[in-house]
């Protein structure tokens, strides 16, 4: 499964709710933490339950994983599980403000009281989860590290900058933690939504620094959000002609196009090719 495009969409918003799935994300998320003031968070838990029955019957989203973001444990977790754990269940839940792999546990148990399992994209967005990530990625349930700026900006006292500087470090971690326990990394938002270009740069260098998709606030941002992880027809031809080369020769060292392949171009090439068949499966 791919996670190019994670977009979310506001718990209380029911018209956006029922848009999301066709949005052509690979990921939708229905928000019921930061996008829902406090004062509607249970008119959202109903917003989304009915949300998630509509969708199992209506078959507006095949192939779409379909995600909840909760309120922290102590702010509200126990009822919103309560609430869409009881009718059709999401494919995942978002867990927000993860600080260790304590943090996932205490939601995995929530989970398993209310007689269920599910995977759990983790929100990295403070210090203690960048300093923790290592070990919030190795967590069982855990699928996907989730990496916030705005907020960890927010935790330090950085100012947020376009260059992104002051945030590179804890980007650059969350994707090595990701990466060293074999789940996604999802980077941080483009908050501008109407800055195209702005936001096919910063995709195009997340992807660069090896993450697997980008959050999205805005339909508008999936579409170039997907093609920037999807990799060009060229490249998977030669990512090809690499994998068909190594079945063909028994040499660690090989010959490709002029250039010789040895067992990192050769990592290079099988990331590629999975990549686009898991484009191709959405």
């Amino acid at each position: 499964m791919a996670r190019r495009s994670v977009l979310f969409s506001p718990g209380d918003r029911p018209d956006m709710l029922r848009k999301a799935p066709r949005s052509g994300a690979d990921t939708v998320v229905f928000d019921l933490e930061d996008a829902v003031a406090p004062d509607r968070k249970t008119a959202a838990r109903e917003h989304v339950r009915g949300a998630l029955a509509e969708l199992a019957t209506s078959g507006d989203g095949p192939g779409v994983e379909v995600c909840v973001r909760i309120n922290p444990v102590d702010r509200g977790a126990a009822a919103d599980l309560d609430a869409v754990l009881d009718g059709v269940p999401p494919d995942a839940l978002v867990v927000p403000k993860v600080g260790d792999a304590a943090d996932v546990e205490r939601v995995a148990v929530l989970v398993r009281e209310r007689s269920a399992t599910l995977p759990i994209l983790a929100l990295v967005e403070s210090a203690a989860g960048v300093l923790h990530a290592e070990g919030i990625a190795a967590a069982d349930p855990v699928d996907a590290l989730v990496f916030g700026a705005e907020d960890l900006a927010a935790d330090v006292g950085a100012t947020r900058s376009d260059e992104g500087t002051e945030v590179l470090y804890a980007r650059e971690h969350v994707v090595l933690a990701a990466s060293a326990a074999g789940v996604d990394a999802v980077d941080t938002v483009y908050t501008d939504f109407e800055d195209d270009a702005g936001l096919r740069e910063a995709t195009a260098f997340a992807r660069d620094l090896g993450y697997d998709g980008k959050l999205a606030v805005h339909p508008a941002q999936v579409g170039p959000i997907n093609e920037a992880f999807t990799p060009d027809p060229e490249r998977v031809e030669w990512a090809e002609r690499v994998l068909a080369a190594r079945e063909a020769t028994d040499s660690a060292v090989f010959e490709v196009d002029g250039e010789m392949i040895d067992a990192p171009l050769i990592a290079q090439a099988e990331r590629i090719v999975e990549r686009a068949r898991a484009a191709d499966r959405e």
